[in-house]
């Protein structure tokens, strides 16, 4: 599934004065924060690739807040490989208090001044902020016109992130602004999507957030003077906090740090929860638990379910094999179920760069990511086990790779996902329905064999089966009603969502406008109002 992109991750640490030291804290110091915090963005980044950076809190220098970003990946903004300039780096940028970010986009442009976090500077202190930003506010079309309203008001970037920062600074910039939690309740009445949100100012104060839905994942941990927080467990598991210290952050509630003291408030009331169940099938780290919810654990059921509905013969010349690297626990759950040999037939090329195939063709790039094995492959009836098809370019690519270098007798692509129908508005990379794969085979109509007969011949597979969508919840662990599935299901949890989900079947339909060239949610700004 390397056609499918996340939007980013947020993490945050604060050493908590006035309390015992926690053995977690880097060589003991309470100013080191900016070491942990580039060890909990490297164990994020998963979740973007594109950028990289972090905000940092002291207030023994003149700027009491400063930001380090840049375009791309964690190692290469912090030097993590040129240990001089890392350190340099890290004691610039000390202090007691910091936030990350690691960005994908999935709007905006590839370069610095889009990477996250965003500051901005004020000489009043309160009013001097940071934060980063995860998900995507699927009303940013509304909220970019009420801002262009005003004649003086200007948007220098595409993005909704810059749309969160007005809207931070028009709150903070209330004659009584009051707290920050009260701030958040109020902007949850006008943001609609997902958006977690790490927040520090100049005061020192910070903020760790939850939308109200809870589409993203959010965890927190604190162990006597150190409090982390994360997009997902993991970091704060290898940050040393124990399985019993790490917590998933309600939805519509937020950790609050204010003179030094750490709470939790809940600032808006949610109605319903949606949590995105492509966290636990694709984009989270396998050693994850979100929710209360094991990754891996969700992935291995996903396996059963797949095994379960296998009607392929199975004899010697038989082999499952995982897409690498996000499918390979479902792969091995569903050999083990099949009594079949789980091989790696295809290896990832991980050491290449996003650069180096940036222009190539599809094949090439197939080419460049993923070798076949003929030696495991060549004669075998292969069960090729994927996470999902979005677009369906990679796999055809694929396919026809392990074909012709590897020699397979036959390939059978086995999705642990039901059919993508719907596009995304709440933070991933798939925005209009023509560019997605099922739904020209589908046709608003229900999955059958001659569908997915003819799905497989299009992309050069002797068979092709999806999951239903009931397979989605069992494995997860939680009911469909607190999941996300408008993807597969095209049922939105908000009302943008829902406006967006209509403009993308209305341009699917003008396919021949050309209105479903451009992202549904890409936004032309209106012309600002003149007196």
């Amino acid at each position: 599934m390397s056609e499918l992109y996340h939007e980013c991750g947020v993490a945050a640490v604060y050493h908590l004065p006035n309390r015992e030291t926690s053995p977690l804290a880097p060589l003991g110091s309470p100013e080191k924060t900016s070491q942990l915090i580039s060890r909990l963005l490297l164990d994020i980044q998963n979740r973007g690739q594109l950028a990289a950076g972090m905000t940092t809190f002291n207030p023994a220098r003149n700027q009491l807040i400063d930001t380090h970003k840049d375009v791309g990946t964690v190692t290469e903004v912090f030097q993590l490989n040129h240990q001089q300039t890392f350190n340099a780096l890290m004691k610039k940028y000390e202090g007691p208090a910091a936030i990350g970010h690691v960005r994908y986009a999935t709007c905006g442009k590839d370069d610095r001044s889009y990477a996250q976090p965003f500051e901005r500077h004020h000489i009043q202190k309160s009013k001097w902020f940071s934060f980063g930003f995860n998900g995507q506010l699927a009303n940013y079309q509304d909220l970019c016109k009420e801002v262009l309203t005003e004649s003086d008001f200007h948007l220098a970037r595409e993005t909704d992130t810059e749309i969160l920062m007005h809207l931070l600074s028009q709150e903070l910039s209330k004659e009584n602004p009051g707290e920050l939690h009260e701030i958040l309740g109020t902007l949850s009445k006008r943001l609609d999507g997902a958006y977690n949100i790490v927040f520090l100012d100049a005061l020192g104060n910070m903020f760790v957030s939850r939308d109200p839905v809870g589409i993203r994942p959010l965890c927190y941990a604190f162990d006597g003077s150190l409090f982390a927080a994360a997009s997902e467990s993991v970091a704060l598991a290898n940050m040393g906090f124990d399985e019993d210290q790490i917590e998933s952050l309600a939805p519509g509630s937020a950790v609050i740090i204010k003179d030094g003291e750490l709470s939790i408030h809940e600032y808006a009331k949610p109605t319903q929860k949606a949590h995105c169940f492509f966290e636990w099938i694709y984009f989270a780290n396998v050693c994850s638990t979100l929710d209360d919810q094991s990754v891996y654990i969700t992935r291995k059921r996903l396996g059963e379910e797949l095994a379960e509905q296998e009607t392929v013969p199975i004899d010697d010349d038989t082999i499952v094999v995982p897409v690498p690297d996000t499918a390979k626990a479902a792969a091995d759950s569903m050999a083990y179920h099949l009594s079949v040999p789980c091989l790696e037939g295809l290896i990832r090329n991980r050491y290449i760069g996003r650069t180096f195939i940036e222009g190539a063709n599809r094949g090439d790039k197939v080419r460049a990511k993923y070798t076949p094995l003929p030696e495991v492959l060549e004669g075998k009836r292969v069960l090729l086990v994927e996470d999902t098809i979005v677009r369906s370019t990679t796999m055809k690519a694929l396919i026809s790779q392990l074909k012709e270098r590897g020699r397979a007798k036959e390939i059978h692509v086995r999705v642990a996902c039901p059919p993508i129908i719907g596009p995304c508005f709440y933070g991933i990379d798939m925005s209009t329905i023509n560019e997605l794969f099922a739904p020209r085979f589908l046709e608003g109509g229900e999955m059958n064999p001659e569908v997915e007969k003819a799905m497989a011949a299009a992309i050069g597979a002797d068979s092709l089966k999806y999951l239903p969508k009931e397979s989605i919840a069992r494995a997860v662990g939680l009911p469909g009603t607190s999941l996300c599935q408008a993807c597969i299901d095209s049922t939105y949890p908000t009302e943008a969502g829902r406006k967006l989900y209509q403009i993308a079947v209305d341009n699917s339909q003008n396919e021949d406008s050309g209105s479903d060239s451009q992202r549904t949610y890409d936004v032309t700004p209106p012309t600002p109002v003149r007196s």
